[in-house]
C-alpha cells in the first residue's frame, strides 16, 4: 500500500474534524444530505460527460495505483537489461529471442524483438520514442480525470449554496430559523472545496507523479535496449543506465518543485 497517500488523507481529514471541535462545534454540524447529493451526483456527472467511457472504466485500477501503487523497481530494470547485454555480447543478439517472455514489459520486449529483427537503431529509437509519447498522453489523460473533479467540485458547492440561500430567502417569515438555514445552505461550498482539495486533486498530483516515474522507466528501457543493440560492454552499460537513472530523478524532482511552484 502507498502510505503516503493513505495517510495524508486521513491527517487533512482529522485536522477539520479537529478544528470543528476546537471551534465548540459537532460533527453534526457539517452533515447535510441534499448537499451531499448535489456535490458528489453534480460532480459525477459532469466528469462522466467529459471523458468516454473506455476512459472512465479505467477509474477503478488508477485509485487502485493512487492508493496501493509501488514505484517501478529501476533497480530490477537495470539488472535485466544488463543481463541481456551480457548474454547478447557473448552469443549473439538472436540469442535474446529464448529470453524474451511475453510477461515481461510490453515496451521493453517490443525493444527488443525489433533489435532482433535487425531494425536500425535510429528506426528503433523513433518507434520506441513514438510509443513513449502515447503513453504519456494516456497518462496524463488518467489524471485529468481527477483534475476534471476537482475542478467541477467547487462548483457545483457554490451552485448548491445558491440553491440553498434562495430556498431560505423564500422562507423569511421565521427568523428564529435565518442563522441556521444559511449555515447549512453553505455547507454546499464547504463540501465541494473539500473533496476537490481532499480526493480528487492530491489522487490526481499521486497519478502526476506515478506517470512520471513510469516514464522514466520506459526511457531508461528505451537507452539499455540501444546499448544493447550497439554491443556495449556489460559494465559500461550498467554504469550508463544508473548515470542515467540519477540524471532523470533529478530532473524529475525538479519539475515537481517548478509545478508546485507555479500552482
Amino acid at each position: 500500500m502507498d502510505v503516503t497517500t493513505g495517510l495524508g488523507m486521513v491527517v487533512a481529514v482529522a485536522a477539520l474534524i479537529v478544528s470543528v471541535f476546537m471551534e465548540g462545534g459537532h460533527l453534526s454540524s457539517l452533515f447535510n444530505p441534499s448537499a451531499l447529493v448535489i456535490i458528489l451526483g453534480g460532480t459525477l456527472g459532469a466528469t462522466v460527460m467529459s471523458y468516454s467511457p473506455g476512459e472512465l472504466a479505467r477509474v477503478p485500477s488508477l485509485l487502485a495505483a493512487a492508493f496501493f501503487g509501488r514505484d517501478p523497481p529501476m533497480a530490477e530494470v537495470i539488472d535485466t537489461l544488463v543481463g541481456y547485454a551480457e548474454k547478447a555480447r557473448r552469443e549473439g543478439l538472436l540469442v535474446l529471442q529464448e529470453y524474451v517472455h511475453e510477461g515481461d514489459d510490453p515496451f521493453l520486449v517490443r525493444g527488443l524483438n525489433l533489435v532482433i529483427d535487425g531494425a536500425d537503431p535510429e528506426a528503433v529509437r523513433s518507434i520506441l520514442e513514438t510509443d513513449l509519447a502515447v503513453k504519456e498522453k494516456e497518462y496524463q489523460t488518467e489524471a485529468g480525470i481527477f483534475e476534471t473533479a476537482g475542478g467541477y467540485a467547487p462548483t457545483m458547492g457554490i451552485i448548491g449554496t445558491v440553491m440553498g440561500l434562495v430556498h431560505v430567502l423564500g422562507n423569511l417569515q421565521d427568523t428564529s430559523r435565518l442563522g441556521p438555514a444559511i449555515a447549512v445552505a453553505f455547507l454546499a461550498t464547504f463540501y465541494g472545496i473539500a473533496s476537490a482539495n481532499l480526493i480528487w486533486l492530491p489522487i490526481a498530483a499521486k497519478l502526476k507523479l506515478r506517470a512520471r516515474k513510469m516514464v522514466a522507466q520506459k526511457e531508461l528501457m528505451l537507452e539499455g535496449i540501444l546499448s544493447i543493440q550497439a554491443g556495449e560492454n556489460p559494465r559500461m552499460v550498467r554504469e550508463k543506465l544508473e548515470v542515467f537513472w540519477r540524471k532523470v530523478a533529478r530532473e524529475a524532482r525538479t519539475r515537481a518543485v517548478q509545478g508546485e511552484e507555479a500552482a
